[in-house]
């Protein structure tokens, strides 16, 4: 096979040719894996809204809640059992980490008491902002925030005259965590989740437990 003669015009055919197989290839590696990703995504959200609530047989389907001074809406999810409100699931989210977003998903009862979280998405520093996930559930000084009530209790760090002990050499990280906590509960109060008597809606699904 004769070698190409090495001219401006060569390299440039040769460097095109690589970069459109380049691009050939991620753009198959893309299709490859955007499903499984976001059958993935929606795996773990599932999990956590059941991880989020009380016990419950019905969940309505999602509600997008618009907060003012936020572009993107929080999803909702409503939850009974029969046909008593039980309480309601939250994904919400601060764009004010330490390294940026976080995901958060909260459970309220029917009073709006907090019952769980799970966190869904973070970038926060490895060893610090990370223990999050199971810092403000762990029965230790101030730092559970299991069973309190974002009208009642000032779900602050404890450094800006809050009742939340944050986690040690992270404020900034507990900071926006707390965030997506009160975030939360402002979309549950905004989409008037406090009656417990409601009928049943068409669009309600029936959770298997």
């Amino acid at each position: 096979m004769a070698k190409l003669e090495s001219t401006f015009k060569n390299m440039v055919l040769v460097l095109t040719g690589i970069t459109i197989f380049a691009a050939v290839a991620l753009g198959s590696v893309y299709s490859l894996t955007k499903e499984p990703i976001a059958a993935s995504k929606k795996a773990k959200q599932e999990n956590a809204i059941k991880e989020v609530l009380p016990e419950y047989d019905r969940l309505e389907a999602e509600e997008l809640i618009t907060l003012d001074g936020f572009e993107t809406p929080f999803a909702l999810y409503k939850a009974y059992k029969g046909d008593t409100f039980v309480g309601a699931a939250v994904q919400s989210y601060s764009g004010n980490g330490f390294s940026g977003e976080i995901k958060v998903m909260v459970g309220f009862d029917a009073e709006g008491s907090i019952v769980n979280y799970s966190v869904l998405e973070q970038k926060e520093t490895p060893g610090l902002g990370t223990k999050m996930g199971d810092w403000f559930k762990t029965e230790k000084a101030n730092q559970d925030i299991r069973g309190k009530h974002p009208e009642t209790n000032n779900l602050t760090v404890s450094k800006d005259g809050g009742e939340v002990d944050a986690i040690t050499a992270a404020t900034i990280s507990s900071r926006a965590f707390l965030e997506t906590i009160r975030y939360a509960y402002s979309a549950y109060s905004q989409s008037n989740t406090t009656s417990n008597e409601v009928a049943l809606s068409t669009d309600s699904v029936t959770v298997n437990q």
